[in-house]
């Protein structure tokens, strides 16, 4: 059954739910199309589409309400402001998200060469056993073996004491604070 756009309005007037299904029928295929058109998925489009229907429905209640466009013509602008707004919306917080990657990118470049630095005024053996353990992800067993070490137990404390020496390098140069703004 085919009703005319005044048939719609005085149902939703009546309060019968039934023109919302009606609308949806006849028109959410084309603002699904506008909305995957537009880098969408088709849960958003039924998202949009919802929202664009309760919008409608409201507007239609109101007794001052007077459609100057066709019900298609309505929705399927509403549907592109929504739509609008989503992307816009996304967009700022993908804006967000590049911003604090590349802060944080810079902040452990910072940090990386921070520690290449004071790693480089270690001893040989022990910018050797931090390299491999840190930087080549290497176990304390080859460790072991590539630095001619009695075992795993040797690297591991010969570890510990050159990474105590690193941290207390960084510490007495840096405070916290030069790593946070």
């Amino acid at each position: 059954m085919k009703l005319t756009d005044s048939q719609i309005i005085q149902r939703i007037k009546l309060g019968d739910e039934s023109a919302l299904d009606y609308l949806y029928e006849q028109h959410y295929k084309m603002m699904l199309r506008m909305i995957l058109r537009n880098n969408g998925t088709e849960q958003e489009a039924l998202d949009v589409f919802q929202d664009a229907l309760i919008v409608f429905w409201q507007k239609a209640m109101d007794v001052n309400f007077e459609l100057t466009s066709k019900i298609s013509t309505y929705l399927y602008s509403v549907c592109k402001n929504l739509w609008r707004k989503e992307l816009d919306r996304k967009r700022k917080f993908e804006d967000s998200d590049k911003e604090e990657s590349e802060y944080n990118q810079l902040e452990n470049q910072e940090m990386i060469k921070i520690i290449h630095d004071c790693i480089s005024e270690l001893g040989d053996s022990c910018k050797q056993i931090l390299s491999y353990h840190y930087f080549d992800g290497l176990s304390m067993d080859q460790i072991a073996k590539k630095m001619g070490l009695a075992n795993s137990d040797t690297a591991k404390t010969k570890r510990y004491k050159c990474k105590k020496r690193l941290d207390d390098l960084i510490r007495s140069r840096y405070k916290a604070s030069d790593f946070l703004d």
